[in-house]
Parts: C-alpha cells; sequence; structure tokens
C-alpha cells in the first residue's frame, strides 16, 4: 500500500448519520465475536471511538436467552456508550426477524445484519456470509427485519465482498447491496476481502471505491480490514472516500487507536503509545468492567485473551505475555502489572503481525 498520505491530503473527517442516529466521529469500534462486550465497547468509546457494536449474536440465542446471571450480560448496555449497535446472525427470515426485535427491546440504538461472518461453523450452518451467495434470501432477511424494526431504528448491513473472486460473486455482492437499500437500510459496513479469504491476504480497499462509487454520495459506506493503526483509519478514508471506517482487531488490547486517530483528524502529530503506566491504568479498568459485567468468578478468564492482546503494547511483548497465559485470578493479574508495569517506561505500537488470528464478521 501507499505511504500515509502527507498532512495536505488528510480527508477532512464529517460526523456521521446512521439514519437518525448521529455518530460524532466516523472511526467506530466494530463487531467482534467474543470480544466486543460492554467492557471493551466502553473502553472504544471513552478512547474515542464515535459508535461501537456488540459482538454478533445468533438469532437463535436471542429467541432463547434469558435474564439469567451468565447470559444477561449480552444484552446489557453501559449508560455511557450510546450509541451501540446490536449486530445479528442467522439463517431463517422469520427468525431473524424476530431475534432484531429482542434486541430493540433491549435498547440498541442500531440493528446490524451479519452477511460477513467467514468462519466454516457459521458457514456450513447458512449463516453469515454464506447469505453472500443466495441473494434473494439475504434481501428477504432485511425486508422483514426491516418491517419488525420500528422505523426510528436504523438497519444495516456487514458484508465482505463476495463469496469468492468469481464475475458470479461479484454481481450477488451489488445485487444486495442495491436491494438492501432498496428495503431501506440505512448504511452497510464493507470489508475487503472475501468469504473464501478469512483473514489471509490483503483486504482490497479499491473495491470500497467502487462501492461508494457505485451507491452515490448520499448513502452511507463503511469500510474494513487491515486497519491495525490510526494512520490507516485516515489513510482508507483518503484513499476510497467512504464515510468513515469500523476498527475489528486493530483495536483488542488497544483502544488507544481512536484517541490517536482522533488526533490525527484534527491535525495533531500522532499521539505517542501509551507509556506503561498508562497501559495498565486501562488495563485495571477494564479488568473492573468485567468483574462488574460478568463477576469475579468468572472474569479472570475472561480478561486473560484480553491481557495477552494489551502486551502487544509493551516492548518486551513476549515477556509479558507469558505471565498472562495462565492467567486465573484477580491476584496474579495483579502479581503481573506489578512484575511488569510498576516501573514507567514508553510502551510502543502494537506489531501488525499481533493482529491475525482474531475473528471479526
Amino acid at each position: 500500500m501507499n505511504a500515509f498520505p502527507s498532512a495536505p491530503q488528510l480527508p477532512t473527517l464529517q460526523p456521521l448519520r446512521i439514519g437518525n442516529v448521529p455518530i460524532d466521529f466516523p472511526i467506530v469500534q466494530a463487531a467482534l465475536s467474543g470480544y466486543s462486550d460492554l467492557p471493551m465497547r466502553l473502553l472504544a468509546r471513552r478512547h474515542g471511538a464515535g459508535y461501537a457494536i456488540c459482538e454478533v449474536m445468533l438469532d437463535q440465542f436471542l429467541l432463547a436467552v434469558k435474564k439469567r446471571q451468565k447470559t444477561k450480560h449480552f444484552l446489557t448496555i453501559h449508560p455511557d456508550e450510546a450509541p451501540v449497535g446490536g449486530q445479528l446472525m442467522g439463517a431463517e427470515p422469520e427468525q431473524f426477524a424476530a431475534g432484531a426485535l429482542r434486541l430493540v427491546e433491549a435498547g440498541f440504538d442500531v440493528i446490524d445484519i451479519n452477511f460477513g461472518c467467514p468462519v466454516k461453523k457459521v458457514l456450513g450452518r447458512c449463516r453469515g456470509g454464506f447469505h453472500l451467495s443466495q441473494p434473494a434470501v439475504a434481501i428477504e432477511i432485511i425486508r422483514r427485519t426491516r418491517d419488525m424494526v420500528p422505523d426510528h431504528i436504523p438497519v444495516t448491513v456487514k458484508m465482505r465482498r463476495g463469496i469468492d473472486d468469481t464475475q458470479q460473486s461479484r454481481d450477488q455482492f451489488f445485487e444486495i447491496l442495491d436491494g438492501g437499500f432498496d428495503a431501506g437500510i440505512a448504511a452497510v459496513t464493507v470489508h475487503g476481502r472475501t468469504v473464501e479469504q478469512r483473514y489471509i491476504g490483503p483486504s482490497r480497499w479499491e473495491f470500497l471505491r467502487e462501492v461508494k462509487q457505485h451507491i452515490g454520495p448520499d448513502r452511507v459506506v463503511l469500510g474494513s480490514g487491515d486497519l491495525f493503526r490510526a494512520e490507516d483509519c485516515l489513510r482508507m478514508i483518503a484513499e476510497t472516500g467512504i464515510d468513515g471506517v469500523t476498527v475489528a482487531r486493530g483495536a483488542i488490547g488497544n483502544p488507544w487507536i481512536f484517541a490517536q486517530a482522533r488526533a490525527l483528524a484534527e491535525g495533531r502529530p500522532l499521539p505517542p503509545p501509551p507509556t506503561l503506566h498508562q497501559q495498565a491504568d486501562v488495563m485495571r479498568q477494564h479488568f473492573d468492567l468485567c468483574e462488574q459485567t460478568y463477576g469475579e468468578d468468572r472474569a479472570p478468564l475472561l480478561m486473560r485473551k484480553f491481557c495477552i492482546k494489551y502486551t502487544a503494547s509493551h516492548p518486551r511483548m513476549d515477556e509479558v505475555r507469558s505471565s498472562f497465559t495462565r492467567m486465573r485470578s484477580r491476584e496474579a493479574f495483579d502479581a503481573a502489572l506489578a512484575q511488569h508495569y510498576t516501573e514507567d517506561a514508553p510502551g510502543q505500537y502494537p506489531p501488525r503481525e499481533v493482529h491475525r488470528t482474531q475473528s471479526e464478521g
């Protein structure tokens, strides 16, 4: 890819509107399966994300979920995180629409339909990215969802650029895109990889430019794929003309990416990576939120994967990571911070290669 554009080429970022929902900054936290729960979303918002989307939920799960301690967190929204999107995935149009209504009842401000997940078990059950191979069913899901959801709640769609790189797949993508806007979606998020690619190979940002040119200036397009640094976010907007971007793997253990992007968008220098004391402070906030959300018993195991990602900002990343890989208690967490974060020092920007294994839709 080209180098990050010099200052005169930086785009002037405008606030977004997704339907009637205002988004003050067009760089947002994407839905990430197994990650973008309440604690991660709230920290992203506190660090400057204009909007955040919950981890994807199955329609069948939503129709069955009860307000038990073990599952109620899926539908819990913090007062400080609005606006927040609820992402939904399923197979059958009627059940899909009913699941969307559960998200509305829970208080989500936007309902996002997942037609992008490339995970094999999801595809095998005719969900996620599988729908890109069947435009009629995909459009019916959108129509039924839009009909079920109250008019004041926007409905959006997340897509990849197709099942594969065949002409048929391309035609199906644009059939669903056009049909979705005809059915009343308020915005589309497009990932620049195919379903077949999963997370391998570069994301084709030039395809995002095609999509924006196809649907015109009055319809909202957000982009996704290979956004691991703040400058990547602004560069994607500058190179493609899209309206905003959703940061997925690049935000795991790195909520600072949003504040860094805001600084660049305002013409200020790129802020330095957070110091070790700043990192430790945010990690403690994250652990506290995790305990409040899941309870003290479950929080340590759930925090382990996040702590491992936070270590990417530590200059001794590999050494520090090993202190969290077997973490099973708050005491072990505190001990790791005491060992590696007590003495303050400059941090580092996370190496790009650490992001290659997480799942995004």
